[in-house]
């Protein structure tokens, strides 16, 4: 994307055209509408204008540890109002990809299953699963080390394949957003 001091506007739009999409399907796993993921995707290339000259070249796992970010702080300003109901069928693609009852019932069963797993593992699981990013990128996603980001992943795999064989358990709860808010400053 070019050195930190030619970062003008032609980078930044380079960057928007490149990133955009997968930072609003970041957001559509994780909110309830799209209108919702879009306005998270303006603030997180808000922040990446505002931050330009720290975007590493490879930008993707970047842009998906401010979106993180922003969601977390609107979850945290929010999770004290009546109005925040935990959203089980939010984080996952709203169409199945191949047709027929047995990718729909697998979906729904992956569905039942994730939404047993904590916020940490549905989150390291999409990052690599969903998103596509190494373990190192999801680390830098997260905040933590490549190692701690693998024992996470590996862990949450096992969890999610325990789940997956156990059937229908209750959901438990965490920390989803049900839409999110523009905080205007």
């Amino acid at each position: 994307m070019g050195p930190p001091g030619r970062r003008d506007e032609d980078w930044f739009t380079r960057l928007y055209a490149a990133e955009y999409a997968h930072v609003v399907r970041y957001g559509q796993r994780r909110l309830v509408d799209a209108d919702a993921s879009a306005e998270l995707a303006q603030e997180v290339f808000v922040v990446a204008w505002r931050r330009r000259r720290e975007v590493p070249d490879r930008s993707l796992p970047w842009l998906y540890g401010v979106a993180r970010r922003l969601l977390a702080n609107q979850w945290r300003a929010r999770r004290t109002a009546p109005d925040v109901v935990p959203l089980v069928d939010a984080d996952l693609p709203r169409q199945v990809s191949s047709s027929g009852a047995d990718a729909t019932v697998g979906v729904a069963d992956l569905r039942t299953a994730l939404a047993t797993l904590t916020e940490l593992d549905q989150e390291i699981l999409r990052l690599v699963g969903w998103e596509e990013l190494t373990v190192a990128e999801a680390a830098g996603v997260l905040g933590c080390s490549r190692t701690a980001a693998a024992v996470r992943l590996h862990r949450a795999r096992r969890r999610l394949t325990a789940a997956m064989s156990a059937g229908t358990a209750l959901p438990v709860p965490g920390p989803t957003t049900l839409a999110y808010a523009r905080k205007d400053s």
